[in-house]
């Protein structure tokens, strides 16, 4: 295993869901400048994130599996940075959707080729554990979305510190310079090299047709572990971009108030989630069981159905319990998962597996389960009833990934040799 590179993987992870998640966290500042509804800030962080996921993931992945995912990933990367930077001067809410597209291109894009790196830079016993690394990234950045960006978010609403956005509301200056950040913390990728391919059942450069029969050749094992892992995504990005406004809401916080512990819980839960989730996928391939190394995931999907009750907790402590419970069964299964891709898949399906993956994921995942909690609030009785509506979409989502994980099981391949 090569730590070096492993490092600047977990970089692009860090700089790519900090830049992900930094609007959900201030979006009450974008609302009232631009006068938006529940309705549009669903929009804009949902299908905003869920139309290029859509549209270019499974490209992404196709480009992934047969071409310099190095140079791949510094496109991306100086992608979600332009996007960060747009978000800042978007004048109106279709501007502001079109940053964050540019947003979700690059983030999600540069995940599928950090994940492909990622396995050509280990052996497969050491996978979990290589995971890790870049998913402590990940969960690095998703605590950032939220500690950074609302320490920004103060800092700039009640200080003088950067005289130079005065100009700015809070919520601009702040992507001013997660935008400026960005860009000088990904340089280091320009001294990453590529690493050979292993694991390959066809050869370099096969025909579309050739890879698209080996996927559908296993789609009895990847269209649940899909659906289970989609169900997970669901609720976490309902959770990420709901919190905020629940706080704000029914426990009466301010960004700056409840932004650092937040991003903290994020972070802490989402490192123990990558540990359990490594560790468990590292012995469930030892364990010899078919479908083992999904073991891990399948237990996370049962705790994670009570745990999407956290809106409903009756103090700020026991809410932040159970976000934190949901948020580390939802680092449990997306590491885990990623192993078993790179595990069970031979090289050339990955790229576009993941890449399918998010697309689906992108659709349903943030393009719907934001909107659909809206729509259950309004059936509910109005945008007061956001945290019951929350609860139940979560309750009931996550009892299907854990029917899909459990069946998923049943049907996993033998490792790729």
């Amino acid at each position: 295993m090569t730590l070096i590179p492993l490092l600047l993987l977990a970089l692009v992870a860090t700089m790519a869901f900090t830049a992900l998640g930094s609007f959900g966290t201030i979006q009450e500042g974008a609302k009232a400048e631009l006068d938006l509804s529940d309705d549009a800030l669903a929009l804009i962080q949902g299908l905003g994130a869920a139309v290029p996921m859509v549209l270019f993931s499974i490209p992404i992945g196709i480009l992934v599996d047969r071409r310099n995912r190095v140079r791949l990933t510094i496109g991306l990367a100086a992608l979600w940075t332009a996007g960060t930077l747009l978000t800042a001067f978007a004048p109106s809410a279709a501007w502001l959707t079109a940053a964050r597209m540019l947003v979700g291109i690059g983030s999600t894009g540069s995940l599928t080729a950090a994940l492909s790196l990622c396995a050509d830079f280990c052996a497969p016993g050491e996978r979990g554990r290589a995971m890790l690394i870049v998913n402590l990234g990940k969960a690095f950045g998703v605590a950032l979305g939220f500690a950074l960006t609302g320490w920004l978010f103060g800092l700039l609403s009640d200080t003088a510190a950067f005289p130079w956005l005065s100009g700015f509301a809070p919520w601009r200056g702040t992507h001013v310079l997660l935008g400026l950040m960005s860009a000088v913390l990904i340089l280091p990728l320009l001294f990453l090299r590529e690493p050979a391919r292993g694991e390959v059942e066809s050869k370099a450069g096969a025909p579309f047709r050739v890879v698209a029969g080996e996927l559908w050749a296993r789609k009895a094992f990847l269209l649940p572990l899909f659906g289970g892992q989609i169900a997970v995504v669901m609720v976490d990005v309902a959770a990420t971009v709901w919190v905020a406004p629940v706080l704000s809401r029914d426990f009466g916080l301010r960004p700056q108030e409840f932004a650092g512990w937040v991003g903290a819980l994020m972070f802490g839960t989402g490192v123990a989630g990558a540990i359990l989730g490594g560790l468990s996928a590292d012995w469930g391939q030892r364990s010899g069981r078919r479908g083992g190394i999904l073991i891990g995931a399948t237990i996370a999907a049962g705790l994670g159905v009570p745990a999407a009750l956290f809106p409903l907790m009756p103090g700020v402590t026991s809410f932040a319990v159970m976000l934190g419970l949901l948020s580390m069964c939802g680092a449990v299964t997306g590491l885990v998962v990623s192993v078993a891709l790179t595990v069970l898949l031979p090289n050339e399906l990955r790229g576009l597996c993941i890449g399918a993956f998010i697309a689906i994921a992108g659709l349903v995942g943030f393009g719907l389960a934001p909107w659909i909690v809206t729509r259950v609030s309004a059936f509910m009785g109005g945008e007061s009833m956001l945290a019951e509506a929350l609860a139940f979409v979560g309750v009931i989502v996550s009892s299907l990934s854990l029917c899909a994980f459990l069946l998923a099981m049943r049907r996993a391949p033998q490792p790729v040799r």
